[in-house]
């Protein structure tokens, strides 16, 4: 369709953006108050009446314009901020003013989505805008049955939306064609990038026309982004309603930190002291939600998970009960999150904080929509300091912090530098013993610089493991196959922990968690290295059993 058929976008100022290699076009627009200024259908204008729309938001007020003038768009908005709105009304405007059968196993507008949940909402709010427009509208994805998406898409569509995955699939069974698609949407793009759909999404586009309308929408806007619209969009208009990164002024944020441990404990607490009317709690892993839950069902609190290892139908029954209230509590993973549109959130509560700053972001979008205030509260242990800096850095602010840490009555501080003195000092409480009474030490029952036990003295030179067995001596007690090996040290909280750890959660992978940061693996206190953790093992000489140090390094 001709670009003369649109209406003329709003007056605007334009800035140059670089993307390294195709210019973009950050436009300050002239506010527009009423959905009438847009531009729009009288017969869209109607549905918008009739569901009790009055004022555009500010994304749908500075992207309907240009999408009705046919200019590609980088849509730049939070969560909760209209969206799907704002570039379903221009599409289905379109479609009206050039109406025609889609060919067999072809769409004419493809919206790509990163979730089932959020791809079903897509296509609802394209249904719910047409009225009564003759429009075939398809959702497709993984999860359910193949064989009735196949029979829909036979017939033609008028709006595909999908994920990655299934489309793929359906494109390698040569089901669906895409050469004639007019209008190619990519929602949600930086979540995308964050699930790994990256190379997905390269082998799609490759199927479109050179000659279509493309538009992005992203909540915000990681340097990988960037890339992909330098590619794929051409002189397109950038549209930023908030800043990068920022969160939203009505939701009070704070931080507690506390030991991982006790982070389950904490969260019924949490939930009984802040009484919400609705909660998400996010977990960084599918088998920690599940963990979740049966915690707070031994509490006597009702919740349901959702993630991707659960079945469409347990999905959308916990998204339902969600919605009534039957359930207040949803305990959720960031990807099967991503859809969900519920009002009424008061509370956002990250029970592990994510390794990803923007996802930070994200969350918290969940609550305080629509001029309502809203609560964020994140779980932060030791290891998930460096996180909190990331996300601190990258809001900009400094998100209050209280301390619920509890080690045998006294803080983890307090702990951390009795055990470090102890280390050093070789004592702990009574000399040469360990914190259950029975010596211990690097060189046999007396601790390494301490005091001497009431044990014999190890033969071994200072500083040393007990010897292996020499030829014609006496059998030494053998090395523990359980205990730590290298510079690998039975101490909680290193710094070289860390650093694995946020190598791996740092790299997305499709979606999979990394080694490392899955709640269940930290929760028995094991890395990839295999018990790094875990407690030395113990040997016994001449009756007494001590705590075998792990070999320095080879």
């Amino acid at each position: 369709m001709s670009r003369g058929a649109f209406a003329t976008p709003a007056a605007s100022s334009a800035r140059p953006f670089a993307t390294g290699r195709h210019p973009l076009v950050i436009r300050e627009e002239i506010p527009l108050t009423d959905f009438a200024t847009l531009g729009l259908s009288p017969a869209l204008l109607s549905v918008l009446a009739a569901e009790g729309y009055t004022q555009p938001t500010p994304i749908q007020a500075q992207s309907i314009p240009h999408l009705l003038a046919g200019r590609d768009l980088l849509g730049i908005a939070q969560t909760g901020t209209g969206k799907t709105a704002a570039f379903a009304l221009p599409i289905l405007q379109r479609l009206a003013a050039n109406p025609r059968k889609p060919s067999r196993g072809t769409c004419r507008v493809l919206v790509l989505s990163p979730t089932r949940e959020l791809a079903s909402q897509i296509a609802e709010s394209f249904r719910t805008y047409a009225g009564t427009m003759p429009l075939g509208v398809a959702v497709i994805f993984g999860g359910v049955g193949y064989k009735p998406q196949t029979d829909r898409l036979a017939r033609g569509v008028d709006v595909l939306v999908a994920t990655p995955g299934r489309l793929i699939d359906h494109l390698d069974q040569r089901t669906l064609d895409l050469s004639k698609t007019e209008v190619f949407v990519l929602d949600e793009a930086d979540r995308m990038l964050d699930m790994g759909f990256i190379r997905d999404i390269r082998k799609i586009t490759p199927k479109l026309p050179k000659e279509r309308h493309s538009l992005f929408f992203s909540a915000t806007m990681p340097g990988e982004v960037t890339g992909l619209v330098a590619d794929l969009l051409r002189d397109p208009v950038r549209v930023e309603v908030t800043p990068v990164a920022t969160t939203a002024e009505r939701i009070s944020q704070r931080v507690i930190f506390v030991e991982t441990g006790r982070k389950r404990a904490l969260l019924g607490d949490v939930i009984r002291e802040e009484k919400p009317s609705r909660a998400i709690v996010f977990t960084r892993t599918k088998h920690g939600a599940d963990k979740v839950v049966k915690s707070l069902e031994q509490e006597g609190i009702a919740s349901a998970a959702i993630h991707g290892n659960k079945s469409q139908n347990q999905r959308e029954k916990a998204l339902e009960g969600f919605r009534t209230g039957a359930t207040p509590i949803l305990i959720a993973t960031d990807i099967a999150a991503r859809g969900i549109d519920v009002d009424g959130i008061t509370h956002v509560i990250n029970f592990d904080l994510p390794n990803i700053p923007e996802s930070y972001v994200h969350r918290i979008g969940r609550t305080a929509r629509a001029g309502a205030e809203g609560v964020a509260i994140s779980f932060c242990d030791q290891e998930e300091r460096a996180f909190l800096k990331d996300i601190e850095k990258l809001t900009r602010q400094q998100i209050p912090a209280t301390d619920r840490r509890i080690a045998g009555g006294e803080s983890l501080e307090t702990r951390e530098a009795t055990e470090t003195s102890g280390r050093r000092g070789g004592q702990r409480g009574r000399p040469g013993q360990g914190r259950g009474g029975a010596p211990q030490g690097r060189n046999g029952p007396q601790g390494r610089g301490g005091q001497r036990g009431d044990a014999q003295r190890s033969d071994a030179p200072r500083g040393e493991r007990p010897a292996q067995p020499a030829r014609g001596g006496q059998q030494q007690p053998a090395r523990s196959a359980q205990a730590p090996r290298g510079n690998a040290q039975p101490q909680r909280g290193e710094g070289g922990r860390r650093e694995e750890r946020r190598g791996d959660d740092r790299r997305p992978a499709g979606g999979k968690p990394a080694h490392g940061a899955s709640g269940d693996r930290r929760g028995r206190g094991e890395d990839r290295r295999g018990g790094r953790d875990a407690a030395p093992a113990s040997a016994e000489i001449g009756g007494m059993a001590f705590l075998q140090a792990p070999r320095r390094g080879r």
